[in-house]
C-alpha cells in the first residue's frame, strides 16, 4: 500500500487548520498543523512533508519571511494562503518560492484540488527507472543515469547545466529564481553573480532546444526568473 502524504497546514486560525485537515484527510492525506512560524520551523527539522501550506499571516513571524527561510533548506512545494490579495502580494510569494497563491475567503475543495494538482506536477520522476520524453520524443531526459538526449542524440551538459535543468524538470511549471537555482541546483556553492545563471540558461537553451531564442522546455518569466514547461509525452508516468 502507498505511504499517505504528509501535509504540513501553517495558519494561526485553529478553524482553518481543522477544516482544511478535515478534507485533506478525506481525500487521502496525512496532516500536521502548526498554528505559528516557530511551531513550523521545528516540525520542518522532525518530519519530512509532502507539502507546505503557509498563511502570510502569522502571530509571530510574517509568512513571507518563513517561506524564504524554509526556501533556504527545503525544497518542498509551498501554497500560500493569505488575505492579501494585490497583483504585487502575488507576485513577491512567487518570488519568494510559492508554486501557488490562494486568497481568503477560499474553497476547501480548492485547496484540496490545488494540492493534488501541485502533488502531480511534482511527483519524485528523477527517481523512475524509466527516462521521460517531453515533445513527442524530442527531449528526453534519464534522471537516473544522468543522461539527456535531443532527437535520440545524447548531448553533453556540463555537470552545472545539468544540475539546473535536473532540479527545474523535476518540478515542472515552478518558477524559480535565480538564487532559489544556485541555492538549488547548485547547493549555495556558488560565487559569481547572480545573472550567471542568465548564461547557463542561454548554453542549455543552445543544447536542447529547437530554437533557443522561442524556447518550448526552459520559458523566462519576466521579473521572476526561470520555469520548466516540457510536457510529457503520452504514456509518460504521471
Amino acid at each position: 500500500m502507498e505511504e499517505k502524504k504528509s501535509i504540513l497546514l501553517v495558519d494561526d486560525e485553529v478553524k482553518i487548520t481543522r477544516v482544511l485537515s478535515a478534507y485533506l484527510e478525506k481525500a487521502g492525506y496525512q496532516t500536521v498543523c502548526a498554528h505559528d512560524g516557530k511551531e513550523a520551523l521545528s516540525l520542518l527539522q522532525s518530519h519530512i512533508f509532502s507539502l507546505i501550506v503557509l498563511d502570510l499571516m502569522l502571530p509571530d513571524v510574517s509568512g513571507e519571511s518563513l517561506c524564504r527561510t524554509i526556501r533556504i533548506h527545503h525544497r518542498t512545494p509551498v501554497i500560500m494562503l493569505t488575505a492579501k490579495s494585490e497583483e504585487t502580494d502575488i507576485i513577491e510569494g512567487l518570488q519568494l518560492g510559492a508554486d501557488d497563491y490562494i486568497t481568503k475567503p477560499f474553497s476547501p475543495k480548492i485547496v484540496v484540488a490545488k494540492v493534488e494538482a501541485i502533488l502531480r506536477r511534482t511527483q519524485s520522476d528523477f527517481l523512475m527507472g524509466a527516462p521521460i520524453s517531453y515533445g513527442e520524443g524530442f527531449l528526453q531526459i534519464d534522471f537516473q543515469n544522468k543522461i539527456v538526449k535531443r532527437q535520440g542524440k545524447t548531448i553533453h551538459l556540463t555537470p552545472t547545466e545539468y544540475q539546473i535543468l535536473f532540479t527545474m524538470a523535476k518540478a515542472p511549471h515552478r518558477i524559480f529564481s535565480r538564487d532559489q537555482l544556485i541555492s538549488f541546483a547548485l547547493d549555495g556553492n556558488f560565487d559569481g553573480y547572480d545573472r550567471t545563471i542568465d548564461t547557463y540558461i542561454k548554453s542549455i537553451r543552445s543544447k536542447i532546444e529547437l530554437d533557443r531564442r522561442n524556447p518550448k522546455f526552459i520559458v523566462t518569466v519576466h521579473g521572476l526568473g526561470y520555469q520548466f514547461l516540457g510536457r510529457k509525452d503520452t504514456g509518460e508516468h504521471e
